[in-house]
């Protein structure tokens, strides 16, 4: 796999969703989910990116395993890339991540000052970036970002389908799937 380099190079693209650059980091993302559900966490996977030296942080969630609230994959990867950044600016990121991040995590990608979100699928639930709020487009706030919304979206809501009608058959043996999922619609 190709390694994800300069997110902020224009594409020659009309649409940001085809961007092979950010295709190629979302799969990054998406690796990340497919390890949290593996250890039965939410299958939500982020991935930061740096222009000049890649991939700086990857993290999944980790809420059941830390006992943590706030354990989400995109707090955990911001956290990691100040940490290798050695500053809590990371004004010149893009941050991946595979579901629309919540007001928490939405409020933590504008006060790292990250230049660019790419998100996977939306969420209808807790989504802070374009569903229910615009956090880190409010000109209330001292910073605002790039946002590009559902590059490979059908992959990501996949991943947590997949997972909640696996608990939910695991709850109630011999029964099918019902009810709507607790993050997607359906």
């Amino acid at each position: 796999m190709q390694s994800c380099v300069d997110p902020h190079q224009p594409s020659r693209r009309n649409d940001p969703r085809d961007d092979p650059l950010h295709r190629r980091c979302m799969e990054l993302a998406i690796a990340q989910a497919e390890l949290a559900a593996t250890i039965d966490e939410v299958p939500v996977g982020a991935v930061v990116v740096h222009p000049e030296r890649g991939v700086i942080a990857a993290a999944h969630n980790e809420r059941e395993l830390r006992s943590d609230p706030t354990a989400h994959a995109e707090i955990l990867a911001l956290a990691r890339a100040g940490q290798h950044l050695g500053t809590w600016r990371l004004d010149r990121c893009t941050v991946y991540v595979t579901l629309e991040p919540c007001p928490m995590c939405a409020g933590a990608l504008v006060n790292a000052r990250v230049a660019m979100l790419v998100y996977g699928a939306d969420d209808p639930k807790a989504g802070a970036c374009r569903t229910l709020f615009t956090i880190p487009e409010d000109p209330r706030l001292n910073h605002r970002l790039t946002i590009v919304g559902g590059v490979m979206a059908d992959r990501c809501a996949a991943l947590l389908k997949d997972f909640f009608a696996k608990k939910r058959n695991r709850r109630q043996p011999g029964r099918p799937p019902c009810g709507p999922d607790p993050l997607l619609n359906g």
